[in-house]
């Protein structure tokens, strides 16, 4: 059993940080109900590449399997109140639509809570519900560059550097499945519903984390230092003979062990780079040393070597080398479903089981069942 079956979700939202919600919520189980205009979700075309069981972009797949797609016309009073059918018995709805863009339709939280007391309503914007920035549209790149993410993100010389995938938007899809996953806890003990306001800027800021704090903390903006760490070292990438390996060592013991199996051992205990706070001031000429003997080394030698002395290391992985290796096929993180290839929801319960049984849907797939069935519902 899926730990949400039996939940209705309607999604009116497109691109990523909506649609990751509720495939997130499709994923544990819930009945997701995703509503399109005629066009599609915009993510239907982002592409090459397709995949072509439905012609859509792989992009649009890798955020919306497990749902109902069903096209509707916003500014068509019957589909209008078909949406508010819908909504009579649903639990949660998604929109990601501009500050009011609804409220015109009359799906606003304020119209629709008066169909629904019980409904969770959760809207996902740029910048959220209030502010002198509401009205804007946002989007990931940009609030990735706002939120300061970029500051501290890339190489010492150049451009600031975005992440490679939009983070800002996938960590608002998951925070708003926290926020709604909360408000129905909530819900058992009011009997009521309430409105989630999800801003992509707040969520950023957020997950900041360290970096915000040491901001906070000293009153200095932190900068770009490329692939080190600002508050440990040595925790970097580090070259090698044959490519790069990544050394990350997180407390005074890695550190000795790493000089050793380096055969630096006067470096492990000289007063420069004894404790953290130590190798942090030194950090360039600890690197420079460092960097001397793993150019010696070929990147699976020194490895080897790393996981034989408890030094933490790794690989830097492409995708096709990600999905090849043995500890992401031993938990089955690649699936297929129908034919369609898909990454596994990252979570493995022990009494329960994840609802990842179909691929994203076609657009319209299932309008006239789920029509039908309603008006079959409204008639008995």
């Amino acid at each position: 059993m899926s730990p949400l079956k039996g939940l209705k979700v309607i999604e009116l939202a497109r691109v990523l940080a909506g649609p990751w919600a509720g495939q997130t919520l499709a994923d544990y189980g819930a009945d997701v109900i995703k509503l399109e205009s005629f066009d599609g979700d915009d993510t239907r075309q982002w592409g090459p590449p397709f995949v072509e069981r439905d012609g859509s972009a792989s992009y649009f797949h890798s955020c919306n399997r497990g749902k109902h797609s069903v096209a509707v016309d916003l500014r068509s009073d019957a589909d209008q109140a078909f949406i508010r059918d819908l909504v009579a018995d649903a639990d949660i709805l998604i929109e990601n639509f501009k500050l009011g863009g609804l409220a015109k339709y009359g799906l606003d939280y304020q119209t629709l809570k008066q169909v629904n007391p019980g409904l969770i309503y959760c809207s996902v914007t740029g910048f959220g519900q209030t502010g002198p920035y509401a009205h804007r549209a946002g989007y990931d790149y940009i609030i990735q560059g706002m939120s300061g993410l970029m500051s501290v993100t890339g190489a010492v010389e150049g451009q600031p550097q975005k992440v490679g995938v939009a983070v800002t938007d996938i960590f608002t899809g998951l925070y708003g499945v926290t926020a709604i996953l909360a408000a129905l806890h909530q819900r058992h003990e009011t009997g009521t519903g309430q409105h989630i306001d999800m801003s992509l800027l707040d969520v950023a800021v957020a997950i900041g984390a360290n970096q915000g704090m040491n901001y906070l903390t000293t009153g200095n903006s932190p900068q770009r230092i490329g692939n080190a760490h600002q508050n440990l070292a040595p925790y970097q990438v580090f070259d090698c003979a044959d490519g790069w390996l990544i050394i990350a060592t997180g407390n005074d013991g890695q550190y000795q062990r790493l000089c050793q199996l380096l055969d630096l051992e006067e470096m492990a205990t000289a007063p420069d780079y004894l404790k953290n706070a130590d190798r942090l001031k030194n950090r360039d000429e600890m690197t420079r040393r460092l960097t001397e003997k793993t150019l010696a080394r070929t990147k699976a030698d020194l490895l080897t070597a790393c996981e034989a002395h408890g030094v933490p290391a790794g690989p830097i992985n492409d995708m096709g080398e990600v999905f090849a290796d043995p500890q992401v096929q031993a938990r089955w993180m690649q699936d297929e479903l129908d034919g369609v290839p898909t990454v596994r929801a990252p979570v493995v319960f022990s009494d329960a089981e994840l609802a990842m049984k179909k691929p994203s849907p076609a657009l319209d797939e299932h309008g006239a069942e789920i029509r039908a069935n309603l008006w079959a519902a409204v008639k008995d």
